[in-house]
């Protein structure tokens, strides 16, 4: 699908089997993930892990934008992160040479499909249970878990555009 002639997500209407709370939501992940692709098509590998100024690589992003929609879908099912996931977010961010933009492109597009089809699941009736978060166990609900999803995720979005940005001059 080509998406530059289209408006941005949200201005497409509604999205089918998605609970009218939750399309916000869905609309800024669909945003996020058209975006990555955008953004990085084209982009050097050599520049993947550069940190210009002493910012966040494009690397660190596209890695934490994954994990970030993984831990908040943890912790709106009420359970604790997994030693796999703590592992994940030990290693955001770090150097590797064997990632590659495409996968990690491709990975937070299969999350945001996997984050979709939960919202079509989710009852509105639940979305304002409690929730808690991390070691500290501090409060949010299943809509507030959600929410922080999508809105990181464009923030980190705009960061990393402005880092590719920064990297292809």
């Amino acid at each position: 699908m080509n998406t530059e002639k289209l408006p941005e997500v949200w201005l497409r209407g509604p999205l089918p089997e998605i609970p009218l709370l939750l399309q916000p939501a869905a609309h800024a992940l669909l945003q996020s993930k058209e975006e990555v692709f955008k953004y990085t098509e084209g982009f050097s590998e050599g520049l993947l892990w550069k940190k210009p100024a002493g910012r966040a690589s494009v690397g660190f992003h596209l890695q934490h934008i994954t994990g970030v929609l993984d831990r908040m879908l943890t912790y709106a099912e009420g359970k604790p992160l997994s030693e796999k996931q703590f592992e994940y977010l030990r290693n955001e961010g770090l150097e590797n040479n064997e990632l590659k933009i495409d996968n990690l492109s491709q990975s937070f597009s299969e999350k945001v499909n996997e984050v979709l089809a939960i919202f079509k699941s989710t009852p509105e009736a639940i979305l304002t249970e409690k929730r808690f978060v991390g070691r500290k166990q501090l409060p949010s609900s299943v809509i507030g878990l959600y929410f922080h999803a999508a809105e990181h995720s464009q923030r980190h979005i705009g960061q990393m555009l402005v880092t590719i940005s920064v990297l292809k001059e």
